[in-house]
């Protein structure tokens, strides 16, 4: 019996991989169609931050004016400057791709711009490009030319004298062997690529240089290297140096004097002084390596020194530069650039005082010896005084971040997570700000290389965070200190293996309890303070060394390096059932899925293979399902094998059987994180390579959110109490989709509708401030939310008018190049008159009085629109329909109702509504001001007042006006000299005697002299008392009546003005034959 059971057992095993995988690749050509919904509501929002900013892989100046810069970010796409830094264009942001690798501007016309996409160094988290991109106005278009299949492109040179002549080095796939990797060249603007250098297994190119004497002669690099999941091989016995004397056609390689082993990343620099002198840069074995000299075109080498890149590795590094001022003068990048004045016999490590580290591209100006630029993994630097100090680029919001977590502070909560080389940092999802969030209120949390960070859900300043390979801090943010509270191996016991990002947990039942991951799972329930292990070993605990890397296993003697980079055999992701306590679910980098749900007492191994994916797969991400006990998401992940499509799974039987949901998402998108709404269970987000994704029925279709450049989004987490979906980026900071919410109510019923208003969050109630004094144009701000009440509205029709439909019909036929119709005088009289349709959002108080109305144009699909939480604009409007900019007074706190109505050809129809919303204050004063009833008693008092004073004031601007005419008219009559003559002089004394009343006197006004205040100086204070939540004081009532007492005087002289004067001297004129007058 044992037997038969194990035999079928083990068919299980067998044939149900075999299905899924079956499944698995026929999905990839079988795309389901289903049906789009409008997402054009729910964009995201940056945030920033741009104190840390990002990874920089190349800058180039414009060779004709300095002040314009290009920017190749390695993760972040190009960016460009034309005022030296000061403020920043995304010029790449439209693009299928957002890394790049490097940047190169046209010798013969500077705006034709070349960029390499796919980072050009083989760190363990670098992203994969699609080819070479040309620009042929300064970045603002482009266009792919070609080597879709080289992924990581690190340098581009152009023929100094034919823009047609263009070579590429390509580095080719990181992950796979074969694919475009090598040296190619086009001679016709990139229609067509040769490739000259370079085999189809493992050898790319990764540096190459021009004699600037003789553009036929070339120096590359080529270089062979391999990254795994577990290891990197850094060399092989491809890497080499050469030479070419005809323009690419044939090469030579340089051998003598250069070393005999294999080598690794090699950095090439060429003398501006004396083009025959050349130098290297060499990894050589286990990340050792030298610099050589040739002086005589790298016919023969030297040896000059053992000087070679550390830090995160020689291949992070290794580009070689020239002075162009000084013979012999040499930077090497590296964690700390390394200099040297002799030609590599010495070097010494630049001033780097007050700069981050990890230095990746050097520019010089031809003109200035003392000025340099960096750019580095935080960014841009610049000195003007050689190193002496430095400049911070503070403006460049390009912070690659890895997880993301918030915390529920009022009334803005915070957002952290940790990043690429820039420690953990925090800062609010919003200000009360006017002009947004700025750096300043951005903080750090954590040094070193920044991950995962956590929340405690009862204590808002107290948070985890972690810098690479688990080092786990608790952090109490109102002290500043942080607590290392990183489990530790006991006496006996192996290394701790924890992953470079390792996986922190609170537990959704104890908000004390934590669980924490290396190659098992540790648990505490005192915050950190102490720690249990849960579970054995869940990885396949390898020497990873013996596993193959470049096609079979290596032997000891090779450019091995796995020091700055990821333990293997680790877990990488955990996650607890928020309904059964003690379901856990672990993944591990190696292709394992771990369950227990007894608390970590038994585990279940499910390995990725029973899914229909290659054994290593790597589990990017696990997440218990927030509604049923049962079910559980996992997000796996094969790029680390060269295969970079999608993969989400859904299993609802806690793992035993698994279904594909990563349905229409596409091919060459990584999955990397997943989140569940907590309120509809079928509403999904999905972190992946190229953008943020939903879900409206559980994983069966998805379609992208808009509001996002071409980025790569490495994880989601929800703040329940705003509805915010909140992304961590990989190169361009965090993002926040602000309340969500109306996704929940995105049924076939309620998009059928003709207009469906979905009920807001709740409006905060506040005066927005500005206390950033002086700033200038390089400083920083992102955007805050809207301001107000934001309604989310769905329309089903389209509204788009006559002229709008000709014009696109017009615009098709031009492109195809055929006649255009006359559309005929009557119809384009028609258009003329047609109203573009509109909608109207009616906002009531309690008391159901209509308060204020917002409008804007209707158009098919999802919208948003705001109040901005204040009554009708009080102010008179004249007969031209102008009227005093800004708004109404500040409502109160409490609930109101809104209404969507559409305005079409003359016709209002209800859509629908109303709908109750809660205004809310985000704070109190500390002093208390005027109660609720008596502001608005205040409000409605002066708001009465004011059309009084604006009737004044317009029968007075009517009487000057009269006046004014009467002059003209008179001389124009048959009456008799000095019969009106009397009555327009006195009309004229009661004139200037009621501007005196209202506006004092204008020869003291015409020099700066201040009048004593009259009605509208009193009435402007009384106003006061409305900008702000504190409310009128007894200086603002005292002021209000002070003004209606002096209108009650001024009113009176205008009133007998334009009731007794005018008409007098009218009848007058009249009898006299008098022109008519307008408004007689």
């Amino acid at each position: 019996m044992k037997s038969i059971l194990s035999s079928i057992l083990l068919t299980v095993l067998v044939c149900f991989p075999l299905g899924t995988q079956a499944q698995r690749k026929s999905k990839k050509v079988q795309q389901k169609t289903v049906p789009e919904v409008s997402l054009d509501a729910f964009a995201f929002r940056n945030v920033g931050p741009a104190f840390l900013s990002g990874r920089i892989a190349d800058i180039v100046f414009h060779p004709e004016n300095d002040n314009v810069w290009y920017v190749a970010v390695g993760s972040g796409g190009v960016w460009k400057t034309e005022n030296a830094g000061t403020t920043w264009s995304p010029i790449f942001d439209d693009q299928p791709t957002y890394t790049t690798g490097c940047i190169a501007l046209d010798p013969s016309n500077p705006e034709i711009v070349w960029v390499g996409s796919g980072e050009n160094v083989g760190g363990r988290h670098v992203a994969y490009g699609d080819g070479v991109y040309r620009s042929l106005n300064g970045g603002n278009t482009w266009e792919n030319m070609g080597l879709k299949k080289s992924e990581h492109i690190s340098e581009i040179i152009i023929h100094p004298d034919n823009s047609n002549v263009v070579w590429v080095a390509a580095q080719g796939p990181l992950w796979n062997k074969g694919d475009q990797r090598g040296l190619y060249k086009t001679t016709n603007g990139g229609k067509d690529w040769k490739k000259v250098l370079g085999d189809d297994q493992w050898t790319g190119v990764t540096d190459i240089m021009i004699d600037p004497r003789n553009p036929n002669i070339l120096y590359a690099a080529t270089w062979d290297r391999h990254r795994t999941v577990a290891a990197l091989m850094g060399g092989g016995p491809g890497t080499a140096i050469y030479r070419s004397d005809d323009g690419g056609e044939n090469w030579t390689k340089l051998t003598n004097g250069l070393p005999k082993s294999n080598m690794g990343k090699i950095g090439i620099a060429i003398s501006s002084q004396n083009p025959d002198v050349i130098y290297a840069a060499i990894e050589l074995d286990r990340t050792k390596g030298a610099v050589y000299r040739s002086d005589n075109r790298g016919a023969s080498w030297k040896k000059m020194s053992d000087t070679v890149s550390g830090g995160t590795g020689p291949h992070y590094y290794q580009e070689l530069y020239t002075s162009p001022h000084e013979f012999d003068r040499l930077y090497l990048m590296n964690v700390r650039v390394l200099t040297s004045g002799d030609g590599g016999k010495t070097f010494v490590q630049l001033k780097e005082q007050d700069k981050h580290s990890d230095n990746h591209a050097i520019v010089f100006k031809k003109d200035d010896p003392d000025y340099i630029m960096l750019g580095t993994d935080a960014g841009i630097y610049e000195s003007f005084d050689l190193a002496e100090t430095w400049r911070y680029i503070k403006n460049l919001p390009l912070t690659q971040f890895y997880k993301v977590a918030v915390n529920n502070a009022e009334p803005f909560y915070h957002i952290f997570g940790g990043t690429q080389d820039n420690g953990s940092a925090g800062g609010p999802s919003a200000t009360d700000e006017r002009e947004g969030i700025a750096n300043k209120h951005w903080y750090k949390t954590l040094f070193a290389d920044g991950h995962q960070s956590a929340t405690d859900p009862v204590y808002n300043d107290i948070i985890y965070a972690e810098t690479q390979q688990g080092g786990l801090h608790r952090v109490d943010l109102t002290t500043g200190e942080q607590v290392s509270v990183q489990p530790q191996a006991a006496e006996g016991e192996p290394h701790e293996r924890f992953n470079w990002d390792a996986p922190i947990l609170v537990s959704p039942h104890n908000p004390a309890r934590l669980y924490f991951a290396s190659y098992r799972v540790w648990k505490s329930e005192t915050r950190g303070d102490d720690w249990e292990v849960i579970s054995g070993d869940l990885t396949r605990t390898e020497d990873r060394i013996t596993l193959p890397i470049m096609g079979r296993q290596q032997g000891w003697d090779n450019a091995w390096d796995v020091g700055a980079m990821s333990n293997y055999n680790t877990i990488t992701s955990l996650a607890e059932s928020p309904i059964q306590e003690g379901l856990l679910y672990a993944g591990t980098d190696d292709g394992f899925i771990q369950v227990t749900e007894n608390g970590g007492q038994s585990w279940r191994k499910i390995p990725v293979t029973s899914l229909g994916l290659p054994e290593r797969a790597f589990v990017n991400d696990i997440k218990a399902d927030l509604h049923d006990v049962n079910t559980v998401y996992v997000a796996l992940d094969n790029h680390k094998e060269g295969d970079f499509d999608p993969y989400l799974y859904k299993s609802t039987d806690k793992g035993m059987t698994w279904t594909s949901i990563s349905s229409n998402i596409p091919e060459r998108t990584i999955v990397w994180r997943m989140v569940q709404d907590p309120v509809e269970k079928n509403l999904l987000f999905a972190a992946t390579e190229y953008g943020v994704y939903t879900s409206l029925n559980g994983g069966s279709s998805w379609q992208k959110l808009p509001g996002t450049p071409t980025i790569s989004f490495r994880d989601l987490t929800i703040q329940k109490r705003e509805n915010d979906l909140v992304a961590a980026s990989f190169g361009r900071g965090f993002f926040v989709l602000d309340d969500y919410s109306a996704l929940r109510e995105f049924t076939d019923q309620n998009l059928s509708k003709e207009g469906k208003l979905f009920e807001p969050r709740p409006a905060k109630w506040f005066v927005p401030r500005s206390n950033i004094g002086n700033t200038g144009a390089d400083y920083y701000f992102a955007k805050n939310p809207e301001y107000g009440a934001v309604f989310t509205y769905h329309l089903s029709n389209d509204f788009t008018t006559q002229k709008s439909l000709r014009q696109k019909k017009e615009k098709d036929l031009n492109k195809a190049n055929k006649n255009v119709p006359f559309p005929g005088w009557d119809a384009l009289d028609q258009e003329g008159q047609e109203e573009a349709a509109q909608i109207l959002l009616t906002i009531t108080d309690q008391e159901g009085n209509i308060i204020n109305k917002v409008k804007q144009k209707a158009s098919k699909g999802s919208h948003r629109i705001a109040w901005n939480l204040e009554h009708f604009n009080p102010f008179p409007i004249s007969l031209s329909g102008r009227s005093r900019r800004g708004g109404g007074a500040l409502v109160t706190p409490g609930t109101y109702k809104a209404s969507l109505h559409l305005e079409k050809g003359g016709q209002v129809t209800a859509l629908d509504g109303p709908i109750s919303f809660d205004v809310k204050a985000i704070r109190n004063g500390v002093l208390k001001g005027a109660s609720y009833e008596d502001y608005n008693a205040f409000r409605e008092e002066l708001t009465e007042f004011l059309k009084e004073v604006s009737a004044m004031q317009d029968a007075f601007s009517q009487s000057k006006k009269k006046h004014a005419a009467f002059v003209k008219a008179l001389a124009r009559s048959g009456a008799t000299p000095g019969t009106i003559e009397p009555q327009l002089a006195q009309m004229k004394m009661d004139i200037y005697r009621i501007e005196q009343m209202l506006n004092g006197s204008a020869s003291r006004d015409e020099i700066g002299e201040r009048n004593p205040s009259g009605v509208q100086g009193f009435l402007y204070n009384a106003f006061n008392g409305m900008e702000n939540s504190y409310g009128p004081t007894a200086v603002h009532k005292k002021s209000l009546a002070t003004s209606k007492s002096l209108f009650a005087k001024a009113n009176m002289a205008v009133d007998q003005l334009s009731k007794v004067s005018i008409p007098a001297i009218e009848k007058a004129l009249k009898q006299a034959g008098a022109p008519y007058i307008n408004g007689e």
